[in-house]
């Protein structure tokens, strides 16, 4: 889809002109702009797709010029509709997916492509570093050493395109880009400094063994600032957009942190969930820290909260997967008969009884993350035997992908975070089988918040508590809606609480396993190379953390 066109149609919602705020929401496939009223109702919404490519296998890039062309083709449409229907637009948010990284030269022109979240060619480094000084700087930055992480591709840079690093004058993110191209400044905020794996969590400054570890000067990197803060729109910026000068561009933060506030989790022991084409679970507390096993991550969503969880690599990517694998006829005849294939897919999965009679599957078709943090891992079913069909191969893999999270929630409850209520979304929610399942493998009731917006409506509620609109990102953040509550069948609950030790030992009993087959990677024979993850459907959810 070209990037000087939206999606889908703006929209909107009321009647009448109001003050509003826009969310930009800087994904991995798409920016999404929405007009938000003080209350939280969306007034005009706009998408604009973007490629994202895998020019080597375990590379995820995409071009920032496209990504910069959306961002600008999103606001101006939804900036056209919220003024045609009188409404007045004060201030701009921003949120943007996490870890991403690109070199800039000294004429602020980049150098590379968006390295994303995704993107896994800095495995040796990740390794390395963590094997050494990674858990330190692990409990620092709050940052896993992992091949998403910026500092492990600075790393990647500096060893395998000195050429590269010895030109670039800043290392920024897609979201650092965005606000320089809008404002002319190079800033990032603390949520987002805080998932580079540079920035000390306590001093909310750059880490002097992660500089030296990635082989950066802190001077090449934006200047860290608080998520409220205030930068001003070029003229021919604010022009193109349609908008007055004074209109503030408030930096806002990650993705994750504002998924959170978003889906109105932030008070205490209330946690979110969410499962796009990956997935991450989190809670939100009052002071940085990691669990002292370096399970989780914690990453600012303001200076005074922090979200603490963790992700997982393989969300609805893993349904796609086994729909092309396992049922590619149910999509064919879905697409025939004009419904969702993902549909389709989770009726049959549904046909298997619950624990799918003893199979499980270890869903790391992309390695994994949380509560890892480690490439090593690869999928695997285990148990399989005669009498297994492929709806319980199905009702397996995505047991799988619930039950990783689950491990999630454990990690956070043993280090000492009391979790009372979840709140979960993404595309998965489209499917009653799979939120039924999440519920049952978590053991507790899941809320469903109403409205789609997420992180775009988090970075809308930084920009209103910035400008004065509404007192605080708590209260803004209890004004979301519960759609409806998911509560876990008593006896499936049963079987997933049993089976949940043994799917986390499996990790530890095919390690060696996972060792050898890596080991083996460059003698085996090569297919076609799969397609890169993106954050698209089944999911529209999140990719960040």
């Amino acid at each position: 889809m070209p990037a000087d066109a939206p999606t889908t149609d703006p929209t909107t919602t009321t009647a009448g002109g109001q003050d509003v705020v826009l969310g930009v929401d800087l994904g991995t496939t798409a920016t999404k702009v929405a007009a938000f009223t003080r209350s939280g109702d969306a007034v005009a919404e706009a998408e604009v797709e973007y490629a994202l490519d895998e020019p080597e296998p375990g590379w995820a890039e995409q071009d920032p010029a496209a990504i910069l062309a959306a961002a600008r083709d999103a606001a101006r449409a939804v900036v056209r509709h919220a003024r045609r229907d009188g409404h007045r637009v004060l201030g701009i948010g921003v949120s943007g997916a996490m870890h991403s990284v690109i070199g800039v030269d000294e004429h602020d022109e980049p150098l590379t492509a968006v390295v994303t979240w995704a993107d896994r060619r800095a495995t040796p480094q990740a390794d390395r570093i963590r094997r050494g000084p990674g858990p330190g700087v692990h409990r620092r930055t709050g940052t896993p050493v992992h091949p998403m992480s910026p500092l492990v591709k600075l790393a990647w840079f500096a060893e395998e395109r000195p050429d590269v690093a010895a030109r670039a004058a800043h290392w920024v993110g897609v979201k650092e880009l965005l606000l320089h191209d809008w404002s002319g400044e190079w800033v990032v905020d603390h949520s987002m400094a805080s998932g580079n794996g540079l920035l000390d969590l306590e001093a909310l400054d750059w880490d002097a063994e992660a500089l030296e570890l990635a082989r950066v000067r802190a001077d090449q990197l934006p200047r860290p600032v608080p998520v409220t803060h205030r930068l001003r729109l070029r003229p021919e910026v604010a022009a193109d957009l349609g908008l007055p000068e004074d209109v503030a561009l408030v930096v806002g933060g990650g993705d994750g942190p504002l998924a959170n506030l978003g889906v109105g989790a932030v008070r205490p022991g209330v946690a979110s969930v969410s499962i796009g084409t990956s997935g991450a679970l989190r809670v939100v507390v009052d002071r940085p820290g990691v669990d002292p096993a370096g399970r989780t991550f914690c990453y600012a969503l303001t200076d005074d909260l922090w979200a603490v969880g963790g992700a997982i690599t393989n969300g609805g990517v893993v349904l796609r997967w086994a729909g092309d694998a396992l049922a590619p006829d149910l999509e064919v005849l879905a697409d025939e008969m004009g419904d969702e294939p993902e549909e389709s897919l989770t009726d049959l999965a549904s046909q298997a009884p619950a624990g799918s009679e003893g199979l499980l599957m270890l869903p790391y078709l992309l390695s994994e993350r949380a509560p890892y943090w480690t490439s090593l891992p690869r999928g695997a079913y285990v148990g399989l035997q005669r009498h297994h069909t492929r709806a319980h191969l199905l009702r397996a893999a995505l047991e799988g992908v619930c039950q990783q999270l689950a491990l999630v929630l454990a990690s956070l409850r043993e280090a000492g975070h009391e979790i009372h209520e979840m709140r979960a979304t993404g595309g998965f929610a489209r499917s009653a089988v799979w939120r039924q399942m999440l519920a049952d493998v978590l053991g507790m009731p899941v809320s469903f918040p109403s409205g789609t917006q997420g992180s775009g409506y988090g970075a809308a509620v930084v920009a209103m508590t910035a400008l004065g609109l509404v007192p605080s990102v708590e209260v803004a953040a209890d004004r979301v809606e519960v759609d409806h509550v998911v509560e876990p069948d008593a006896a499936a609950s049963a079987v997933y609480a049993r089976l949940l030790p043994v799917h986390a030992g499996l990790y530890d009993a095919l390690e060696g396993a996972f060792e050898a087959l890596r080991d083996l990677d460059d003698d085996l024979p090569r297919g076609e190379p799969a397609a890169a993850p993106v954050d698209g459907d089944p999911g529209g959810g999140l990719a960040e953390d």
